[in-house]
């Protein structure tokens, strides 16, 4: 099977950094409790939380993160041989976004893949871009990863009284793209990408978290569209990380002390910092970002990987996990710097 390789990675994130004071004036939260609580500091949203008003689309965002990877690596339209886009928040239903995104960045005449996940569709994207690679037909692909989630936010709710599993959606979230060019032979960033999982893990469990479309039939229901257990995923969340962990590492044979770095899931500051703590690796450096960017789905590995591979050695290892609570997937991959 022909090794896969990320060239280089790019990212985009709409607008000026959203700190807890701002989300404060708008949703009536209190900012010491986001800040205990969720342990994020700021975030970034495509609607002006003042007027409502959409300033980016989700295709914008994955454009902006799919033309800077390009860039960095030197890739034109020409060599791009497929495009696959991982996301819980298209922009429509039809046509899907990952088409859209193609329109954009001048590709044309390929397969353009778009999975329909939450955190686990970047890693989806991922797995099924290196089985493509793998299968020695396609040489050079564009995989993408992005959630616009600020959709979801009534802007005019006031949320003063609103149980702490309500004010969760309001302060945990933020919106961003990312995009990686993968290759099958070694050059830009030159990072081979040689395992990834994805395992939907959740018979007879229900969901800990469900996004609903609304249409005609129900467009005046009173229902959020996002619901979650945020106890179920704190509690289960941990736990399926050790276990992708130990699955990763016993699968390649790497002893944990052989890791240079570990890119953790990133639900919110607060719950990474308590999962990369169960996930007991002292010797690898810890690559995160929620803290700063939001918890903003499927664009969170891309800027992790933005964040690590300017650090990468050659010879160095990382291996990433990314856990979905929607119906409870599991999912990571690794990284060797050839």
């Amino acid at each position: 099977m022909t090794t896969t390789h990320l060239a280089a990675v790019g990212t985009a994130l709409p607008g000026d950094p959203v700190d807890n004071s701002a989300l404060a004036a708008t949703f009536g939260v209190n900012a010491e409790w986001v800040e205990a609580f969720i342990g994020t500091r700021t975030r970034h949203f495509a609607r002006d939380l003042t007027t409502g008003e959409i300033r980016h689309s989700l295709a914008d965002l994955c454009a902006a993160a799919a033309g800077q990877a390009m860039e960095r690596c030197g890739a034109e339209p020409t060599d791009i041989e497929f495009l696959i886009l991982g996301t819980a928040t298209p922009d429509h239903l039809m046509p899907t976004t990952a088409a859209q995104v193609a329109d954009l960045v001048g590709l044309d005449q390929l397969p353009a893949y778009q999975l329909q996940s939450g955190c686990a569709g970047a890693v989806q994207a991922l797995d099924l871009a290196r089985h493509l690679i793998g299968s020695g037909e396609y040489r050079t692909g564009l995989v993408l990863g992005g959630d616009v989630c600020t959709k979801h936010l009534d802007l005019r709710r006031d949320m003063t009284a609103a149980a702490p599993s309500d004010l969760v959606n309001c302060v945990l979230f933020g919106d961003g793209a990312g995009a990686a060019v993968v290759t099958a032979e070694p050059y830009g960033e030159a990072v081979a990408l040689l395992r990834t999982l994805s395992r939907c893990t959740g018979l007879g469990r229900e969901p800990g978290q469900i996004i609903d479309w609304f249409g005609l039939a129900d467009r005046d229901t009173e229902r959020q569209a996002l619901t979650e257990d945020y106890k179920a995923i704190e509690e289960s969340v941990p736990v399926l990380a050790v276990e992708i962990l130990w699955e990763l590492l016993d699968d390649l044979g790497w002893p944990p002390e052989s890791l240079d770095f570990l890119l953790p899931p990133q639900l919110s500051g607060r719950m990474t910092r308590l999962i990369s703590d169960r996930l007991a690796v002292p010797g690898a450096q810890e690559i995160s970002c929620v803290d700063r960017t939001g918890n903003n789905g499927n664009a969170l590995p891309f800027l992790q990987l933005d964040d690590l591979l300017p650090k990468m050695g050659r010879g160095q290892r990382a291996l990433a996990i990314a856990v979905e609570s929607s119906k409870w997937i599991k999912s990571g991959f690794a990284l060797e710097k050839a």
